[in-house]
């Protein structure tokens, strides 16, 4: 990991927390985010200091199905109050599961989930084409209704019914990211921006207001890492690395990357946009400032910290071997 990696901001993918195929149970998801907490423990009792932010797709889509399904009795909730509340619930587990991880290290290191907000550009083209579904799968009748009831944009989804699609704009920056700085310098280990982090927009006035929408998890990691002046973001998903012609017979992996040659990659259409191209993207972003940017396995963090693994995007200063 060599000395100059002192601050890590590490993005847990949604398999961290709730798996393929697991109905999403409060007991399985606990379990899934401890498997992942004993080598962020380890790394801070190496005297690393760590933010950590994740994902929150499944749990959101649960709350708004919720919404959904008690609207008769309870009024739903707008799309940025679905996000703070599972960024709490996400925050909650991780946070107690890495106080005990500490503890059983002998390391009384205080852990702070902290809910934070995204600023959005409101004239972002996003809230032009809304982009992203969310929720649950309604039939069309429902679908039209919720089109004149509440100005939803709904699209069909494969012949599996329709869903609300929200905008997906780009992060400006993270609201909070000053007392995410300050906890940092006093050995506080931050929990947040999770999910991408509660979309909001200022208005006319410069007051802040939620937005219906959902920011990229991986390209709002990379704004809180240049935020807070982290040295190395780390986006942890199910792949070991990332891979050039992916599930092809010519299929490369990459290991050690330039910038120039990563944006080179992209832009020859490598990576999906809905799976590796917003984790290339967002460390692309944080790369290009003059950090350094890694793609790996949620299980092996510290083998990629110590170059074993893992796919590491670097300023051109620093050009890889791909």
């Amino acid at each position: 990991m060599g000395q100059r990696t002192k601050t890590l901001v590490i993005a847990l993918g949604g398999n961290a927390i709730l798996q393929a195929g697991q109905p999403g149970a409060f007991e399985e998801q606990s379990a899934n985010i401890d498997a992942s907490c004993g080598s962020i423990a380890r790394l801070v009792d190496d005297g690393c200091r760590v933010v950590i932010t994740h994902g929150n797709g499944p749990q959101v889509g649960n709350i708004l199905i919720q919404n959904e399904a008690a609207s008769a009795e309870i009024p739903p909730m707008p799309m940025d109050a679905c996000g703070a509340e599972s960024q709490g619930l996400i925050g909650y587990m991780l946070e107690r599961s890495l106080d005990n991880r500490l503890r059983c290290l002998g390391r009384e290191v205080p852990v702070c989930a902290l809910l934070t907000e995204t600023e959005v550009d409101p004239a972002d083209p996003a809230f032009a084409s809304p982009s992203k579904p969310v929720g649950p799968f309604y039939s069309e009748d429902r679908a039209k209704a919720l089109v004149l009831e509440k100005g939803y944009v709904m699209h069909e989804d494969a012949g599996r019914g329709w869903r609300r699609v929200v905008p997906s704009p780009d992060p400006k920056r993270v609201v909070q990211s000053e007392v995410v700085r300050s906890l940092l310098r006093d050995g506080v280990l931050v929990i947040c921006s999770g999910g991408g982090g509660i979309p909001v927009a200022r208005d006319d006035s410069g007051a802040y207001h939620g937005v219906e929408a959902v920011v990229d998890k991986d390209l709002a990691a990379s704004v809180l890492a240049a935020d807070v002046g982290a040295d190395v973001l780390m986006m942890l998903t199910d792949v070991e690395k990332v891979y050039l012609h992916y599930r092809t017979p010519g299929q490369t992996a990459l290991h050690r990357v330039s910038v120039a040659d990563m944006t080179r990659y992209l832009g020859e259409g490598h990576f999906k946009a809905g799976s590796m191209g917003p984790k290339v993207d967002a460390g692309l972003r944080f790369a290009r400032g003059g950090g350094l940017a890694m793609i790996a396995h949620l299980q092996e963090i510290e083998p990629a910290l110590r170059g074993e693994t893992g796919t590491w995007i670097v300023p051109d200063a620093d050009r890889g071997d791909g």
